[in-house]
């Protein structure tokens, strides 16, 4: 479970941002919100099941995604894809000469195994500067290890796996990940939470993957029968999904891609070719139905359908088996009805049991308007702003920092007013098509 993330010079994050997940101590008027949208770790410790992340474009929605993406991606991989001599895929803010020649800044705060880990590093495009992890226990922090450069601090009574490592520790590759690599439990189990969250692009650019991945999950029949009940009563008149594979040969690849890519599609694959077939009801003149006919997702169907069709199984299996997910741009291309009904269902207590996490990047206000679907879906903490100051650094900050705000304000209409900023400034196009 996600408690709270930090990046600093990093991208567009110029000053460290915090990022949390922790329920403020508000109460709405709808008991009901305060109840479904928040789960109790323990007596101390209340977190949010969802959150929304809104801001202009360019104003660093994205780049909080990447971040976390950057996290998980180098805490999972660094000791083990990091050659000696390779560097570090790291962007520090580059609009301002403090920050040039200085380190990012990446903290993750979590819960797992009835503990609190605070683990987080700094890190240049050369080297690990710093890395540190601590854990949390009757409101007592301990420090497992602490590491500056190749100088290593190692609890020897609670982090006795660390032991003998630093000397296989290179200097671009994590401490954490190293241990890991050698059966650490703590930090295998560490890597694991890492493994278990997801950042997802909504934007269309990574289908493929989704695809891969989807399609993978929906070898289970159980995602596969969540999957097609999710799709269904989501409103898109497919009955049913049905999923064929054949061997991979030249004949069945299109005639559009060359020869020479053909063969090399041949080679990377696994040998297979999936075809994923939607099943709508057939009518006679009557209007009864007689059959069923058969559409090509790919060729037939929109590209909304195809979208909720790669991601109904990453969502489905998020909430079965308790996963973090991120998700920038989760509403394009999905009606804002669709986009509402997937946040309820991770705001829910029936389909949400094991507290799985949302957080969303999003431009779609009507998510914050309780009249257009009977009441409202977030609580003022579960909403985020990102905005750049005139520096071009991106500042994040939540509704429930401000404390003039009432239960029935209307969120949607003072948000596009600016009342909160995180909005783009639009001139007046006096000159845009002048001919001077």
């Amino acid at each position: 479970m996600l408690i709270e993330f930090q990046v600093g010079n990093f991208l567009s994050f110029k000053d460290t941002v915090t990022f949390s997940m922790v329920a403020s101590d508000i109460q709405s008027q709808n008991a009901e919100l305060d109840e479904n949208n928040v789960f109790s770790v323990n007596e101390e410790l209340k977190l949010l099941k969802t959150t929304a992340i809104y801001g202009a474009n360019a104003s660093g929605k994205s780049n909080l995604a990447k971040a976390f993406g950057f996290m998980k991606d180098f805490v999972i991989n660094s000791s083990k894809e990091m050659q000696f001599t390779d560097d570090i895929a790291v962007e520090p803010f580059r609009l301002s000469t403090e920050t040039e020649d200085k380190p990012s800044f990446f903290q993750a705060i979590f819960y797992i195994n009835k503990k609190n880990y605070k683990y987080g590093f700094k890190v240049s495009q050369n080297k690990v500067v710093q890395e540190w992890l601590f854990f949390q226990a009757n409101i007592k922090e301990y420090q497992l290890f602490q590491r500056n450069g190749n100088k290593f601090k190692i609890n020897k009574k609670s982090f006795q796996e660390g032991l003998k490592l630093a000397d296989k520790t290179k200097h671009n590759s994590l401490f954490l990940s190293v241990v890991a690599q050698f059966n650490g439990k703590i930090s295998a189990e560490i890597i694991k939470w890492f493994a278990n969250c997801q950042v997802i692009s909504g934007s269309g650019i990574h289908d493929n993957f989704y695809k891969t991945v989807t399609l993978k999950l929906l070898e289970s029949p159980l995602i596969k029968k969540d999957s097609i009940k999710l799709i269904k009563d989501l409103d898109l008149s497919i009955q049913d999904i049905n999923i064929t594979k054949e061997k991979l040969s030249l004949e069945n690849l299109p005639l559009s891609i060359p020869d020479e890519s053909k063969s090399i599609i041949l080679r990377s694959s696994s040998g297979e070719l999936s075809s994923i077939q939607t099943s709508h009801e057939k009518y006679n003149e009557n209007g009864e139905i007689i059959g069923f006919e058969k559409f090509d997702l790919e060729e037939n169907e929109s590209e909304g359908t195809k979208k909720l069709f790669y991601f109904s199984a990453l969502l489905l299996h998020a909430l079965r088996f308790s996963q973090i997910l991120i998700i920038d741009e989760l509403d394009a291309k999905l009606h804002p009805i669709i986009t509402h009904k997937i946040i309820e269902l991770f705001n829910s207590k029936k389909y949400n049991s094991k507290s799985a996490q949302l957080i969303f990047m999003t431009h779609d206000t009507n998510l914050l308007n309780p009249n257009l679907f009977g009441g409202r879906l977030l609580r003022r903490d579960q909403i985020w702003f990102t905005e750049k100051n005139q520096q071009g650094a991106t500042d994040l900050y939540s509704l429930a920092e401000y404390d003039d705000i009432a239960e029935d304000d209307p969120l949607e209409a003072d948000y596009i007013r600016g009342r909160y900023g995180a909005i783009p400034f639009i001139g007046n196009f006096k000159n845009l098509l002048s001919n001077d």
